[in-house]
């Protein structure tokens, strides 16, 4: 069985970050890793309050991971100072991480801050280098471009120039404003247009953790660039379409959609596409 690691924070309700990316990489068929990056108090409502992990733990977290179950792919997500940054990519770089995945988190579903603003510095600095590939949404990207992004051309444009600004491929999320959840992929000088149709589900709470966390599994499996992200999304329109509904506020996705018999665990076709050759 491949191994991803995620490095990212927790999520108390369990709809985002660690937990959203163990459950995605469960059911993408890899057996997943963590090192938790800051403890999070949040639920459907909003983020309540953030801890920081200490630097030097972070690092012992890795150290603990490497040494024993070197991973197949690597996804990062929330990194809320440059400490933090700092720490991921000597470590990563130390270990000559394969296949990193950079979800650029800076704000949440609620609009919680999640970022400091040096953090963003080093996030370009040291991280973004050494990634296989950046997966940031509108917002974000529009940090990292320098300019805003009003339509897919706009996408095009930012895609390309970031993805060559730091030698890495280039999954720019659509869906704010934009268009209706296109996705748009930037890899070794093309442009790969994933179209989906928006599913009315107001309850996102996880999704780019989700996708993130996808992508890496399938790579990490040896899939393709491109194939790794038709793959992702094809998972979490799934896990959109089970219209779970929890809590009071923007809810978390059903992440085991696929899962029909809690008991015996058998996989639907869905997840077998998603999760090919899983281990019997």
């Amino acid at each position: 069985m491949k191994k991803v690691l995620t490095i990212a924070g927790s999520d108390s309700g369990g709809g985002a970050g660690i937990q959203a990316d163990i459950k995605t990489m469960t059911m993408n068929g890899v057996f997943a890793m963590s090192a938790i990056t800051a403890l999070t108090a949040q639920n459907t409502l909003g983020v309540q309050g953030i801890y920081e992990v200490p630097p030097d733990f972070l690092a012992l977290q890795l150290d603990s991971v490497f040494t024993d179950l070197r991973p197949d792919a690597v996804k990062t997500g929330m990194v809320s100072s440059v400490e933090i940054v700092e720490t991921i990519a000597e470590r990563l770089t130390f270990y000559k991480a394969d296949n990193i995945v950079v979800d650029p988190v800076m704000v949440s579903t609620s609009g919680a801050r999640l970022i400091k603003d040096d953090a963003i510095a080093a996030l370009k600095k040291y991280l973004f280098p050494i990634a296989a590939v950046l997966t940031p949404n509108i917002p974000e990207a529009e940090v990292l471009y320098g300019d805003n992004i009003g339509d897919e051309s706009d996408m095009e444009r930012a895609a390309a120039e970031i993805g060559e600004r730091y030698s890495s491929a280039v999954l720019l999320k659509g869906g704010h404003s934009v268009n209706d959840a296109n996705d748009l992929l930037y890899s070794e000088g093309k442009l790969v247009w994933f179209r989906g149709k928006r599913i009315d589900n107001p309850n996102t709470h996880g999704t780019g953790c989700t996708l993130s966390s996808a992508i890496a599994s399938n790579i990490a499996k040896g899939c393709s660039m491109e194939d790794a992200v038709g793959r992702a999304k094809e998972y979490i329109s799934g896990a959109l379409s089970a219209m779970l509904d929890l809590g009071a506020g923007s809810g978390p996705m059903d992440h085991g959609f696929a899962l029909r018999d809690s008991m015996g665990t058998v996989i639907s076709d869905s997840v077998k596409t998603a999760g090919e050759e899983r281990p019997q």
